[in-house]
């Protein structure tokens, strides 16, 4: 007899996304670095001058984004882990679903604010 696999099928998945994920945060980290290296921080003027670009708009909205996904699969699998109550586990998704997007459009509304 065939071995019957159950479950949400994760795992490859969301290993994936949490690479990609990562890959894009890295990727913004040096942009904002190498930003900050030429001279975008010498001011708060600079700084918001730098901040309020188009592109640097966008690719902080994709940072944000992939920091709101990355952590969403990381703790998701740690209340999977480690909470084996399922009503508890429940309640923990939801309520950090509801902080990470909470977060994610605060971040979003500072940025297209500035």
């Amino acid at each position: 007899m065939g071995r019957m696999v159950v479950g949400a099928h994760y795992g490859l998945k969301d290993w994936m996304a949490q690479r990609i994920t990562a890959v894009l945060m890295a990727i913004y980290a040096v942009v904002i670095f190498v930003a900050v290296l030429c001279g975008a921080a010498s001011s708060h003027e600079a700084w918001l001058a730098f901040m309020r670009g188009g592109l640097v708009r966008v690719i902080s909205f994709l940072f944000i984004l992939s920091l709101g996904y990355h952590a969403w699969v990381g703790v998701r699998d740690i209340w999977m882990d480690y909470i084996k109550q399922t009503s508890v586990r429940i309640v923990l998704h939801v309520l950090t679903l509801l902080m990470l997007i909470g977060c994610a459009g605060w971040a979003i509304q500072i940025i297209w604010r500035l």
